[in-house]
Order: structure tokens, then C-alpha cells, then sequence
């Protein structure tokens, strides 16, 4: 029997995995190796695959038999190598030890530095480098981080022990203790340890090692790594692997430092070379925002050649991977060396840019363009920003770092627990820190913008809020705190101040400053245009043979400028225009309501007839605004109580216009009541006891397309009728409905295309799909109340145990955000199946609020269904989101 491999090595320009095995050393592991290969400057080292710690939790966390030996014979080689040894009294060798998944998750898991540090080989370092200084600052470095990580100790002892002696010596930075400072500073480290772990500080190299793959292996399932892999939905991956890899230093002096690069602004997306670095650091010193570092530029007056030969591997890779590179580096006594590359994070607009001047260079083509921006990085462009006149007219408090694009604004809070219960009570809120850390996720999160003190563009707070979309400004240095208040440029503010930030030029404003929607750039526009070109030329084989021409995209919108916003943003038609939401204008209530308590078919007819005219001009602006494109009108769909006046001052009036006593009006209003009303007397149930208000509905509907026609304005209505679950039904509304439209006909001397079809949201309709097809035109799934009748879930009340649901895996996902392809979607595969062997052409859409979802918009394309349809302004993500469905559905 073959043996596993577990342990890959890199190191001397040849590496035994490669940047397609992801999947089995991570990111980290697998770029390391390609560059190894490349022959760019990396430090060798070797990987522990992902499968050891899929393994490991497998089996009660316990390793695989060989692991030891393993990992004890890629460490020999690596020593030899080197010509150092882990831990030696003379000349040690140090590692790091950090994680890495299949997927990147910045900040999630953890990283050990300078493993192998003891009493003995502090020793040695500080003899052979002939700089104590820096031996000692590397040994208490590893004591803090192993404490931190590995055992559990707080952070906070050995930061207070930092600042303590700093205090004693009268020096704000770490870079002004000296040797003998740190070695204090190193047995007073050791004290916290001992005092938290009941255990002297280990000197044992492998003893120390293995501590650190457990705590590596550990934070696979640490609670901000659980969150992290939620909220991006990331399932499926074995694990992390485990890098161990030799340490270089970048605290060794001032001709040694360490860094974060982009090959392109991951903010903006400008082909420019972005980074920060700090000189005489770590690279933990960066990206946790300790010291504020310096921008790249500066690096190429300090080191010209060091620059240079950054500038040429940032090129390099960048070609290579054919993507925009996140690059860690470190320079040791004027050597360059590459510890880490992975395709960057991006915000939205930054993800835009760089798939489209990528193609422009020829360096993509526009199908992986499209693939390279998410849904969710799209959705970031359509984000708020302070209203120009307004900044012209404030003055800034501060000015920080414009780390994630994007305004916000909130109350303030300072801890991520007080944004999580600020937010649950209906706050919006501002998290502002001194810094943040991977355990502030949870409150970053609900926050509409996040404010540090500290901290570069590389920093924590930053690389995870361009990530999330949420506006955040770092490094705002004049941001101070103290007792329970922050001070911003001197001016105090306390836990619930308001605050506006702008996270594309780093400005703080007092107060709530107006924002107002983002505009779709020439740029953004360019790369739609190429997601409709794909979405447009696809092809699919119906599962009768017929082929599918196209994937569309339309909008839901209830009024005029609903359908301008949805037009502008593309919709190629609207997919459901709710009337029930026209009926809430005042002067069409009061009739509505009158027609709601009358007793007569005669007296409900008269007052319809009061709001036909108002109905017809808004279906005369909605087909204005689509311009010939098909309007899917749903006609009235709620029950009729959700009309009726609660108030008295409501009820008397209505009251006095219909002339009846108020006793017999409430006693009329009260008899309306439904003990169960979602399941009740609505949709087409009304048009079957009251005809009369699907004939006005229908009139006005024809009245407004006749209006537009003699003004030479082309309009496709699409009426579709809510809650069938019978074909009887179907087939009376049809024919009440034809009738109205042939009066129309008749006395306006027009004629136009009508569709009649049918909503599918009861399950009954989707098993009777064959039958109803009979009487359709198109079906459109209304994926709320189908997922509501399914599951036999009230949408208003699920959020009391779904959160449960979804915590304990019974559910995958909220049934009412992505569509259950298991349950609900069968249900639309059965309705598509039964209805194209009677009507093969039979257009099907949905029109549920799934339709913006990306999930959904994927099996959408898979079931065979012609179009999506959401909410305006949710129209540009559907239109990526399809187009990434051809792409990968093939």
C-alpha cells in the first residue's frame, strides 16, 4: 500500500507542489512552491497539507500515524539546507509557523514567528549576529506570540509589560528599547507565562513546534474563523495546511525591514504599485497596525535596488498569475525576500478596474473578466457617498487613511459586542478602535463603517472591511481615546455621538452628513456590457429539445420611477409590478377602502370606478418608462384586511364619504378579520367572490397601453394573476380578463399584445403545471410565498428559530435569502417539465425576492428558466451574477 505524503518541501529553486494544488497545501503553501520554482527569493521551507487536518478533527484530534516522522524528516532537511539547527545554542535556526487554506481568510487563523527561540539560542544569535539587540527583541516577540496563540495567555499582560517599561524609560517606540531593555522585558514575558499557563516557557525547539501546528490546526475552528468562512460562505474545504518555513528578519536594523505590496491599488484598482513597509520590523508589526509604516514609494529612495528588484517580481508574478498580486516581503541586511503572494483582496470598484484594463492589456479575456468580479464586490459600487454639497460646506474633523471606499454613517461604539447589541436594537453605528483585530469581526460586520486610530492600508481593519464592502478610514492618528470618551482633533465625543466617514478619501465629519446614491461609471458600464454579451449568446437544450435562446434580466418595480431606476440600471423589462403597493397612495385608499366595505356589487363597482383613472396613469409612467420592453403586471395579490383604516379619525372618515353609520362600517371592517390571512381570501380568490376588481385592474391596465399606443410609445403588458392553485381558476380570470381587454379593443380602436399567465407559488400550481399551461401564457415562480407554503414557514415569524436552524446545520442557508433547490426547486423543475410538454415555448421566470440572489440566479439558469427578476437596484449584481451562471454552467 502506497504511503501518503503529508509534508511537501520548497527551498533552492525546486519545490514538490505547485500553484495548482490548492486545494491540498492552501493558498499560501501552493504559491510558495510556484515561486520556489519560478526561482523568486523565497525562504524554503516545507507544507503540512490541508488533508492532515481534515484528518486531525476527523479523528478527535489526533494525527495521522507517520505524521511525526514525517515532519522530523522535512525539518532535518531543511536544517541541512540551511546549515543552521532549530533551537542550536550557536547559530539556531528560527521558523515561522503560519496557516494557510485553499481560500484565502485574512486575519482568521494563526502565525507563530521566530519558533525555535530559548534561552540558549538567544545566545547564539546575539553572538553570531553580533546584534543582541535584536536577538532579544526576536525571542520576546516569540514568547508573546506563542503565549497569545498557542496557550492561550492574553495578549493585553505582555502589552501592558511593553508599555510599562517604555514608561520607565521615557520612549513612546518599541525601536527605542535596547538590548537591555528587551532581555528584561523577556523574563518579565516569561513571569505572564508561567502565571497563566502554570508552566515554565518551553525550551524544547520540537516541543515548541508541535505547540504551534496544534495551535495552527486549532484556529481552523476558531470562533472568528467559523464566522469568517460563514458570512463569505466558504464550505467544502478540508482545512488549513501549515507552512513552516525559515524565518528571515526584518528587525535586524535599519538595513532591514518587512512589507505589504499590491501589484495594482486594491482600493481603486489603478495599475500602480501600492504597498506600505516599516524598517526595522516584523511583518506582524503591519498588518496588525501597531506602527504606522511608510508608503512603498519611499522604499525606492532608501533602497533603489531593493526597489527595483521588487518592481520586477511585482511584474513578474503579476504576468504570471495573470491577476492582481498581495505580496508580503521582507528585507534582511539589504536582501530581498518573498514570503507570501495570493491574489489580492479588492473593493468593488477595484475589481471593476482591474478586470477591464486586464483585457485592454490583453492579459485576460472578457469571459474570465467577468468571472473575476463577485456579485457582492459589484453590489459595493452601488453604495452610498456624502452629498458633494455638503462637503464643500463641512470641514473635516481629521483625516485619515481612505482604506475601503464608501460613506457611512452612525453612532458611535467602540467595542465590536457594542455594535452587535447597538445594531439588534435598530442603531446604525460607527466602530471606532484604536485598532481592530480578527476577534472584532462579528461587530465589524453589522457596522456601517469602521474608524481606527491606528494602523495602514494593509492593516487589519482595512484588508477585512475591502473585503465586506464597508466603508473604513485607518491610521486617523488625531483619533484619540480616553475614559469612556474618544477625542477626534481635541473635540470629545461620547458613545452614541454621531459621525460620518468617508472611506474613499479618509475624511471624518461631525454629525450625519446627507448621502446619496453612487453612479454606474463608463467603466462599470463597459464591463455590464460584457456580462450582457454573454448572457445574451447563450444557448441551453430545454429537456424537451427545444433550445433556450438568451438568459434576461427584468426588475421589480411598482411605480414609474421604480421602472426609471431599473431601466437605468439595465433591466430589460419588468418582471412584477405589485398593484396591491399602488393602492397605498391616499387618494386611491379612500375609494379602495370604501370598496372594501361596501355591500353591494353595484356600490364596489362605483367606487372602482373612482380608481381606475388614478391606476391607469400609473400604468401609463411605468410603460413610459420602459419604453417597449414587457411589463409583467400582477394584479392585486393581499388579502383585503391589510387595506381596512385602524384608527378611528380612518374610520370616521370613511364613514362619512360612503354615508353609513361608524357601528355598521366597524362591525363590516371587523368581519374581514382572518385567523390565518397569507392562506386566506386573496389573489385570484378575490376575482372569483368579487370579479369586479380584477375588471377594473384589467381595464386600466388595457385603457394605459391603448393611451400609449396612439402616442406611438410601444408597450408589452404581461398580466399575471397571484396565487392560483386550479386550472378552473386560471381559466375563468382568463376569460374575464379577455373580455375587458376586447371592450377596450372595441371602443378605443387599438389592438396590442396582452399576455395572461400565472404566478406558481402554491405547490398544488407547480404539480398542475401541464394543466394550467392550458390557460398561460408564461409562468412566473413567486419564490417568497412557494418557500413560505413549502417549508411551511411564516416569513414574518421564521426569524425566531431559523438563526438556530442555520447555527446547527438543519439548514444550509435562510431558505427565504437563497432559494432550496432541494425542496422549492424541485417544485420548479416539476412545474417546468409538466408545462413545456403541453407549451414547449412557454417562457418561465421568477419574480420572488430570490431573483437577486447569485445562488439562485444559478440554478435559475440551470432549471431552464428565461429570466430573473429583483429589486432595481439590485438589477447590475443579476446581471453579473447570470452571466457568471453561462460561464460556469458551460
Amino acid at each position: 500500500m502506497t504511503k501518503t505524503k503529508f509534508v511537501y518541501f520548497f527551498g533552492n529553486g525546486k519545490a514538490e507542489g505547485d500553484a495548482s494544488m490548492k486545494e491540498g497545501l492552501g493558498g499560501k503553501g501552493a504559491n510558495l512552491a510556484e515561486m520556489t520554482n519560478l526561482g523568486i527569493p523565497v525562504p524554503p521551507g516545507f507544507t503540512i497539507s490541508t488533508e492532515v487536518c481534515k484528518l486531525y478533527y476527523e479523528n478527535g484530534k489526533k494525527y495521522p500515524d507517520g505524521l511525526e516522522s514525517e515532519v522530523a524528516e522535512h525539518l532535518e532537511r531543511l536544517e541541512k539546507l540551511m546549515g543552521k539547527k532549530l533551537g542550536d545554542a550557536n547559530d539556531p535556526l528560527l521558523v515561522s509557523v503560519r496557516s494557510g487554506a485553499a481560500l484565502s481568510m485574512p486575519g482568521m487563523m494563526d502565525t507563530i514567528l521566530n519558533l525555535g527561540m530559548n534561552d540558549k539560542a538567544v545566545e547564539g544569535l546575539s553572538a553570531k549576529t553580533g546584534n543582541p539587540r535584536f536577538a532579544w527583541d526576536a525571542y520576546r516577540r516569540f514568547i508573546q506570540m506563542f503565549g497569545d496563540v498557542a496557550m492561550g495567555v492574553p495578549s493585553e499582560g505582555f502589552e501592558n509589560a511593553l508599555d510599562d517599561i517604555k514608561v520607565s524609560k521615557g520612549v513612546k517606540l518599541d525601536t527605542d528599547l535596547d538590548a537591555e531593555d528587551l532581555k528584561k522585558l523577556v523574563g518579565r514575558y516569561k513571569e505572564i507565562y508561567k502565571k497563566h499557563t502554570g508552566k515554565d516557557f518551553p525550551q524544547n525547539p520540537v516541543e515548541q513546534m508541535w505547540g504551534a501546528i496544534n495551535a495552527v490546526f486549532g484556529s481552523w475552528m476558531n470562533e472568528r474563523a467559523i464566522k469568517y468562512r460563514a458570512l463569505n460562505s466558504i464550505r467544502g474545504l478540508a482545512g488549513t495546511a501549515v507552512n513552516i518555513q525559515s524565518m528571515v528578519f526584518g528587525n535586524f536594523g535599519d538595513d532591514s525591514g518587512t512589507g505589504v505590496c499590491f501589484s495594482r491599488d486594491p482600493s481603486t484598482g489603478e495599475n500602480k504599485f501600492y504597498g506600505e513597509y516599516l524598517m526595522n520590523a516584523q511583518g506582524e508589526d503591519v498588518v496588525a497596525g501597531i506602527r504606522t509604516p511608510e508608503t512603498i514609494e519611499k522604499l525606492a529612495s532608501e533602497n533603489k535596488e531593493v526597489y527595483a528588484e521588487l518592481i520586477a517580481i511585482r511584474d513578474r508574478l503579476e504576468k504570471h498569475y495573470r491577476d492582481m498580486q498581495d505580496m508580503e516581503f521582507t528585507v534582511q541586511q539589504g536582501k530581498l525576500f518573498i514570503l507570501q503572494t495570493r491574489n489580492g483582496k479588492r473593493t468593488g470598484q477595484a475589481a471593476v478596474r482591474c478586470a477591464v484594463e486586464m483585457v485592454e492589456e490583453k492579459l485576460i479575456d472578457k469571459k474570465t473578466a467577468v468571472m473575476r468580479v463577485s456579485p457582492d464586490q459589484l453590489d459595493q459600487l452601488l453604495h452610498p457617498r456624502i452629498d458633494p454639497k455638503a462637503v464643500k460646506e463641512t470641514k473635516p474633523l481629521t483625516k485619515g487613511l481612505n482604506a475601503s471606499p464608501g460613506a457611512a454613517c452612525g453612532q458611535i461604539v467602540y467595542t465590536a459586542d457594542e455594535a452587535d447589541s447597538w445594531v439588534q436594537k435598530g442603531h446604525k453605528v460607527i466602530l471606532v478602535r484604536k485598532e481592530t483585530s480578527p476577534e472584532d469581526i462579528t461587530g465589524m460586520v453589522v457596522s456601517e463603517g469602521i474608524l481606527t486610530s491606528t494602523g495602514g492600508m494593509t492593516s487589519h481593519a482595512a484588508v477585512v472591511a475591502r473585503g465586506m464592502g464597508t466603508p473604513c478610514v485607518c491610521g486617523a492618528s488625531e483619533v484619540l481615546f480616553s475614559n469612556g470618551e474618544v477625542f477626534i482633533n481635541g473635540k470629545a465625543f461620547q458613545r452614541g455621538d454621531f459621525i460620518t466617514i468617508d472611506g474613499s478619501s479618509g475624511c471624518v465629519y461631525e454629525g450625519q452628513l446627507p448621502l446619496i446614491d453612487s453612479e454606474i461609471s463608463d467603466r462599470l458600464h463597459t464591463f455590464l456590457d460584457w456580462c450582457d454579451e454573454v448572457r445574451n449568446a447563450s444557448l441551453r437544450t430545454n429537456t424537451d429539445g427545444n433550445a433556450i435562446k438568451g438568459f434576461s434580466v427584468r426588475a421589480n418595480a411598482d411605480q414609474p420611477a421604480d421602472a426609471k431606476h431599473a431601466f437605468d440600471f439595465g433591466a430589460e423589462g419588468i418582471g412584477l409590478c405589485r398593484t396591491e403597493h399602488m393602492f397605498f397612495d391616499r387618494d386611491k385608499l379612500i375609494h379602495f377602502r370604501a370598496m372594501i366595505a361596501s355591500d353591494t356589487e353595484e356600490q364596489r363597482r362605483e367606487a372602482l370606478a373612482n380608481i381606475l383613472p388614478l391606476q391607469k396613469k400609473d400604468f401609463v409612467g411605468i410603460f413610459e418608462a420602459m419604453n417597449g420592453r414587457p411589463v409583467t403586471i400582477r394584479l392585486l395579490d393581499p388579502p383585503l384586511h391589510e387595506f381596512i383604516p385602524h384608527t378611528q379619525t380612518e374610520r370616521e372618515e370613511l364613514a362619512h364619504i360612503m354615508h353609513i353609520d361608524l357601528e355598521k362600517l366597524n362591525a363590516k371592517l371587523d368581519a374581514l378579520h382572518e385567523m390565518n390571512p397569507m392562506l386566506g381570501h386573496r389573489g385570484c380568490r378575490l376575482a372569483i367572490t368579487y370579479p369586479e376588481i380584477y375588471e377594473m385592474q384589467v381595464e386600466a391596465i388595457a385603457l394605459a397601453a391603448a393611451d400609449c399606443i396612439k402616442r406611438k410609445i410601444d408597450v408589452k403588458p404581461e398580466i399575471m394573476i397571484p396565487i392560483v392553485c386550479d386550472n378552473d381558476e386560471l381559466e375563468i380570470i382568463r376569460g374575464q380578463a379577455q373580455a375587458i381587454i376586447q371592450k377596450v379593443f372595441d371602443t378605443e380602436k387599438v389592438k396590442f399584445d396582452v399576455q395572461i399567465g400565472s404566478m406558481i407559488e402554491v405547490p398544488r400550481a407547480s404539480l398542475l403545471a401541464d394543466k394550467l399551461a392550458e390557460h398561460a401564457d408564461f409562468f412566473s415562480f413567486g419564490t417568497n410565498d412557494l418557500t413560505q407554503m413549502t417549508f411551511a414557514f411564516s416569513r414574518d415569524d421564521a426569524g425566531k428559530f431559523l438563526t438556530s436552524y442555520l447555527v446547527k446545520d438543519v439548514l444550509i442557508t435562510d431558505p427565504f435569502k437563497t432559494l432550496d433547490e432541494e425542496g422549492v426547486g424541485e417544485l420548479i423543475n416539476i412545474a417546468r417539465i409538466k408545462a413545456r410538454s403541453k407549451k414547449p415555448g412557454l417562457k418561465l421566470g421568477i419574480c420572488g425576492e430570490h431573483g437577486g440572489d447569485p445562488d439562485t440566479i444559478d440554478f435559475c439558469y440551470r432549471a431552464g428558466l428565461n429570466y430573473v427578476s429583483c429589486s432595481p437596484y439590485r438589477v447590475p449584481v443579476a446581471r453579473l451574477a447570470a452571466a457568471q451562471a453561462v460561464i460556469r454552467n458551460g
